[in-house]
C-alpha cells in the first residue's frame, strides 16, 4: 500500500504554489506527480541528502534559507484522517499489510512529527509487518526490479498481493512484477474497496 495520496492526505499544488511564491525557477517543469527532474529521484532514494538537495535547489534559482525550502516542499503534506488509521487498525487485525512510499527524509521527518503530536504514529506503524521508504532503502517505484526487491524481501507470492496507489505509473511497474494493483483515482477512498 501506499503512503500519500492513498492514506496521507496530499497535495501538490500546494507545493508548486509554495515554491512559485518564493521565486525563481520553474518548479512546475521539475516535479509533478507523474514525473520529476532525477534531483527528487536522487532526494527519494537517499543518493543525496537533504542539505544537498536544498543546495541544489539553490542552484536552480530558489535562494531561500532551509526553513523556507523545506515548508515550500512540505507544503503538500496534508492530514492523516482518524477514520483512515481506524481502517487500517481494522484491516490489520486479518490481513499483513507492508506501506511502500517513494518519499525522503525531509517528508518523513515533517509527516512522522505531526503523526506523533497527534498521538497517531505509533498505532500507524503498528499496522503494517514492515514499512519501505524509497530514501530509505534507495529504491523506488515504478521500477518493476524494486517491486520484485520488497516481493523477495519479504517472501511474498507476487499474485497473493495486492498493491494500492494513487499513481498510474506505480500501479503499471506493481502490475508488470506479476502483483496485482489497484490504481486508487482522486477522490476515492481506499476504505471503500473492501467493503
Amino acid at each position: 500500500m501506499d503512503l500519500g495520496g492513498v492514506l496521507l492526505n496530499i497535495d501538490y499544488n500546494r507545493t508548486s504554489a509554495a515554491f512559485k511564491a518564493l521565486s525563481g525557477g520553474d518548479f512546475d517543469q521539475m516535479y509533478s506527480q507523474a514525473k520529476q527532474e532525477s534531483l527528487f529521484d536522487q532526494l527519494e532514494t537517499g543518493r543525496i541528502t537533504p542539505m544537498e538537495f536544498r543546495e541544489k535547489l539553490r542552484e536552480l534559482g530558489f535562494q531561500r534559507s532551509d526553513v523556507e525550502l523545506d515548508t515550500a516542499w512540505n507544503a503538500m503534506l496534508l492530514d492523516f484522517p482518524e477514520h483512515r488509521l481506524n481502517f487500517l487498525e481494522q484491516l490489520s487485525k486479518e490481513n499483513t499489510l507492508y506501506l511502500f512510499s517513494n518519499t525522503n527524509d525531509i517528508h518523513i521527518q515533517s509527516f512522522e512529527a505531526r503523526m506523533e503530536s497527534e498521538g497517531q504514529l505509533e498505532r500507524f506503524r503498528n499496522c503494517f509487518q514492515n514499512i519501505y521508504y524509497s530514501s530509505v532503502v534507495g529504491r523506488r517505484k515504478p521500477e518493476v526490479s524494486t517491486f520484485q526487491w520488497v516481493l523477495r524481501a519479504e517472501g511474498l507470492e507476487a499474485s497473493k498481493v495486492l498493491f494500492i496507489d494513487d499513481s498510474e505509473q506505480h500501479v503499471v511497474g506493481a502490475r508488470e512484477a506479476g502483483v496485482d494493483a489497484y490504481h486508487l483515482k482522486a477522490g476515492e477512498e481506499v476504505s471503500s474497496l473492501f467493503v
